[in-house]
């Protein structure tokens, strides 16, 4: 069969003998095509997906950008007709699980969610083994967090920042992040930088791992998203004394902002978390993933979820977030030189 459609479409390419060049282009685009056809590669007008597609979350399951890709890419299986496979690749604030999407076939069925650490390690390592404006074809940025929440172990002797502050200077104030650069890491240096106080940095392999440590006592405080920490607030196991955004959390108003605490020089709306796909990837999947996706995200449940974790739906174009993203770059190489942290290995 695929004998027979080569060899029917080359021969009425072929029949005119005398061609000029724009004629023998015409034939050379006709020839390319029947070959996709034939061989399953992804054509203009290929129905794309045919197949699971793979989303290499880079960090442990249960984290923030874990739960929200899950939402979004369930919502998304249903419109795709195919099942997003989520791998869970933690490791090296992400580096790990991004090295192995750029280095995937760029043919649409190994995509890459990440955070803002995407732009960020560039700045605060050494050497990565892959170029993160390069490598990777943006698609869309999925969500836009609104701010984190300051949270401490219940036994901590503080109910306000102004009280953190005091402790952190009569004394060393430990707390965690999901590793070394990332933005929750880098929140907690500027608020330590703004306070005038210093913080024992403790880095855990993930979001979830970093509340952990401060349910289990390990370290005082942390900053996190609210997308995975409310329950526990709620739950007496931890507890909030500010919010990081430029106002006030929807889903705990009581709780004051970073300026309303009396640190107005210090507003953090938190992440992003961008959809991503190898570089040289055909325009037509990029263009088919970013409408889904898009889509995905103006679900009513898709929505609700993602406004209750603290953060907003997006879904820009591919041009506008490759814009977004050079900007991104720049600033948080700004908050890296600000936090004062040093280039190391990963």
């Amino acid at each position: 069969m695929t004998w027979l459609i080569l060899r029917k479409s080359w021969a009425a390419s072929i029949a005119p003998l005398c061609l000029d060049s724009r004629e023998r282009h015409q034939v050379a685009i006709r020839f390319l095509a029947a070959i996709a056809l034939a061989f399953g590669l992804p054509a203009h007008g290929q129905q794309y997906p045919t197949r699971p597609i793979r989303l290499v979350v880079p960090f442990p399951a249960g984290g923030t950008a874990d739960v929200i890709a899950r939402s979004i890419a369930n919502e998304a299986s249903a419109q795709f007709g195919q099942p997003f496979v989520i791998d869970n690749r933690g490791g090296a604030n992400s580096i790990i699980g991004t090295e192995i999407v750029a280095k995937a076939p760029p043919d649409g069925y190994t995509l890459l969610y990440v955070t803002a650490a995407f732009v960020i390690n560039p700045h605060v390592y050494l050497k990565l083994p892959y170029d993160a404006l390069r490598d990777f074809d943006p698609v869309t940025n999925g969500v836009l967090g609104t701010g984190y929440l300051i949270v401490l172990h219940p036994a901590v002797p503080a109910n306000s920042v102004k009280e953190l502050i005091a402790l952190a200077r009569d004394g060393k104030v430990s707390y965690s992040s999901p590793g070394v650069g990332n933005t929750l890491h880098l929140a907690a240096e500027l608020f330590a930088t703004r306070a005038g106080v210093k913080l024992l940095h403790v880095p855990y392999k993930g979001v979830a791992p970093a509340l952990n440590a401060v349910l289990a006592g390990e370290v005082q405080m942390t900053l996190i998203p609210p997308t995975i920490v409310v329950s526990q607030i709620k739950a007496g196991r931890v507890k909030a004394i500010a919010f990081t955004g430029s106002a006030r959390f929807a889903g705990m108003p009581q709780l004051p902002t970073m300026t309303e605490a009396g640190i107005p020089n210090l507003e953090l709306t938190g992440a992003w978390h961008g959809w991503f796909v190898p570089a040289k990837t055909p325009a037509n999947v990029i263009a088919r993933l970013h409408q889904e996706i898009a889509k995905s995200l103006q679900a009513p449940r898709v929505r609700e979820s993602i406004v209750a974790g603290g953060y907003e739906p997006d879904g820009r174009e591919p041009a506008e977030f490759r814009k977004f993203l050079r900007l991104e770059y720049e600033r948080y190489g700004e908050m890296v030189r600000v936090a004062n942290l040093q280039k190391s290995a990963y």
